[in-house]
């Protein structure tokens, strides 16, 4: 299981899209090939535009199916970054 600290990434804050892309190619999308789990640590981030939750989870779940979701772990979100990360999932889901 890989640990990603998005406050170690992008900050309290995260919404550099160039950031989210760098966490996707290269932590996120090998670890996930790698048939390992990856965890989306959000500990001490107090938000996150959807335009970055979108750059870093779209990919995957194109590449992998919506099963991807079952080994992409949210851990310490907020109700608003939870909210985000939900509207993406579906966004995605439906346009599968």
């Amino acid at each position: 299981m890989k640990v990603i600290s998005i406050k170690e990434q992008a900050g309290v804050f995260a919404e550099n899209k160039d950031i989210a892309a760098a966490i996707r190619e290269e932590i996120l999308l090998p670890t996930l090939r790698d048939g390992r789990e990856v965890v989306l640590d959000f500990a001490e981030v107090e938000g996150a535009t959807q335009s970055f939750i979108h750059a870093t989870i779209s990919q995957a779940i194109r590449e992998f199916g919506s099963e991807v979701l079952e080994h992409i772990i949210f851990r310490n979100c907020n109700d608003s970054i939870r909210g985000i990360v939900e509207i993406v999932v579906d966004y995605m889901q439906a346009s599968e």
